[in-house]
């Protein structure tokens, strides 16, 4: 038995699984041995992926399909999972938009609420209660370096990012005498199918790359358990570490605000 294994115990729900940041999370828990419960959207994307894995380190696999912006999402990945006691927890799903806060509908801003907030509060708490129980666990909440100030055009995505950080490093103080370990990842842009399909437009040579969803997880499962939080990619903590402690607040926000718009293009 691996000393992950040991430590985390043998079956990992990742949310937000399908492809990109959380299909990397789900190969990297398979190649250490964790049955999977692949929580996603896309079934066919879901299926292939789980069916690589099964083949490939002979672990279990279970497909639970549902969209997190729904009151019954939560019951039902619950529900799907019987008795079955994830002690491994990824919450990779998140909502965003881009663009104008008063120009975006209030059903996305309520979408983006439902999925990065109210879900991950309602799977942390009921999965939590287990894991403390029997003295053993892990989760990882995906965070966002726009939680770190104020980010316009990303307004309630930005606002969502930083109330996960902050709830991770929160019950990291509660829990790390308790045998179960959490940290918020605060990534910046990432390689992912989603991210490249916003075609973000670069300004800059001196702004730091998008990493490889596969750096984003091995740089975590090396952090967790040492740390409540950290910002992924040394260039994005030097560049967090200039932001947060040598420009002004208003500095740091206005050139959020103006990247989000160079880089997207947006009539201000």
């Amino acid at each position: 038995m691996s000393s992950f294994v040991e430590r985390f115990g043998t079956l990992a729900l990742v949310v937000g699984a399908s492809e990109g940041l959380g299909a990397a999370w789900a190969k990297a828990l398979a190649a250490k041995g964790l049955d999977l419960v692949l929580v996603a959207r896309r079934k066919e994307l879901s299926e292939a992926m789980a069916s690589e894995l099964e083949g490939r380190h002979k672990i279990k696999t279970q497909i639970v399909c549902c969209d997190l912006a729904t009151p019954e999402a939560v019951p039902f990945i619950l529900e799907s999972l019987a008795n079955r006691k994830p002690s491994f927890f990824v919450y990779n799903a998140a909502s965003s938009y881009i663009g104008s806060f008063i120009e975006t509908p209030l059903s996305k801003h309520l979408e983006v609420e439902s999925v990065n907030i109210s879900s991950l509060i309602k799977l942390i708490y009921t999965l939590a209660a287990d894991m403390l129980q029997q003295r053993q666990g892990g989760m990882v909440v995906m965070s966002s370096l726009a939680g770190f100030q104020g980010s316009g055009f990303l307004a309630t995505y930005a606002a969502s990012k930083a109330f996960g950080r902050i709830l991770a490093e929160s019950l990291w103080y509660e829990w790390k005498e308790k045998g179960v370990d959490i940290i918020a990842c605060c990534a910046g842009a990432i390689a992912t199918p989603n991210y490249i399909a916003t075609a973000p437009q670069k300004i800059s040579s001196l702004a730091p790359k998008p990493q490889t969803p596969e750096k984003v997880v091995e740089e975590c499962l090396h952090r967790i358990g040492k740390t409540p939080s950290f910002v992924s990619g040394g260039g994005n903590r030097l560049a967090t570490f200039f932001m947060q402690h040598i420009l002004p607040r208003s500095l740091a926000i206005r050139i959020m605000g103006d990247t989000a718009r160079k880089m997207y293009r947006i009539k201000y």
